[in-house]
């Protein structure tokens, strides 16, 4: 059960993750518009991967929807995977505008080190069929069937594994630019909100993971699904919109 909008309709920003674009939230943007709240969730990254050589760019599309609130209004940003870094950025960039930073399975980055820092410490040991070419400008990245089927889509619907197959695209994770960024700073990314939610039986971002991260970064709340994969706005929506609700619910 997603619980309603408290008061006036809260802003929901949804940033997805690598190869992946802001249909993947079709299932959680659903419920949180029908529980009262305004939802977005923009593509990132472009079309061309060559039009987007840096990191920052990806994330624009996500940045210029922070950006464009209106004076006084913030909005929950909430990154998946990937997503995790480009709302990182964001709370850097415009933290006057952030209600609070939702990460839900993603990577988390703390204020001591690069924003490359949790993908560099990621210890994924087998990428089966990702098809990842360091000669391209950015390095790209492009996960196959295989490793989608048993490490992100294991627990959700065939139906839901279809369609991420016919929609996935090449991406980057743009590790080198990274590595490359100073630090975010305490006084902007750092003071803002942080809520992180783990799911337990994701095979892509493993719990261990997940539990590394959130010991490494100032985070105010800690929220657990048991239920879902990698894919958790996918395999359990409902659950997955309910901690998003009451999070804007309680922190806007």
């Amino acid at each position: 059960m997603v619980p309603p909008a408290a008061g006036a309709a809260k802003r929901i920003i949804l940033a997805h993750g690598a190869c992946h674009g802001g249909w993947c939230w079709y299932k959680v943007a659903a419920q949180l518009r029908a529980a009262g709240h305004r939802v977005d969730a923009p593509d990132l990254g472009a079309r061309r991967l060559g039009d987007a050589p840096a990191f920052a760019d990806h994330a624009r599309p996500l940045l210029d929807a922070v950006r464009a609130l209106p004076d006084g209004e913030r909005a929950v940003l909430v990154g998946h995977s990937f997503g995790g870094i480009s709302v990182a950025l964001a709370a850097e960039t415009y933290p006057e505008k952030v209600a609070a930073a939702v990460f839900v399975a993603a990577f988390l980055p703390d204020c001591a080190n690069p924003p490359s820092h949790p993908i560099d410490k990621h210890q994924e040991s087998d990428w089966m069929d990702t098809v990842i070419d360091p000669s391209h400008a950015p390095p790209s990245i492009l996960f196959g069937p295989e490793i989608l089927k048993k490490k992100f889509y294991q627990l959700s619907s065939p139906q839901d594994y279809t369609l991420g197959m016919s929609l996935v695209r090449v991406s980057s994770l743009y590790v080198d630019d990274l590595r490359q960024q100073p630090a975010f700073r305490e006084d902007r990314y750092g003071a803002v909100r942080k809520v992180y939610v783990v799911v337990k039986h994701d095979l892509a971002i493993v719990e261990e993971h997940q539990r590394w991260m959130i010991a490494n970064a100032e985070v105010a709340e800690v929220k657990v699904m048991d239920a879902g994969d990698h894919m958790a706005m996918l395999s359990a929506p409902v659950e997955l919109a309910g901690h998003l609700a009451d999070v804007a619910n309680r922190y806007t």
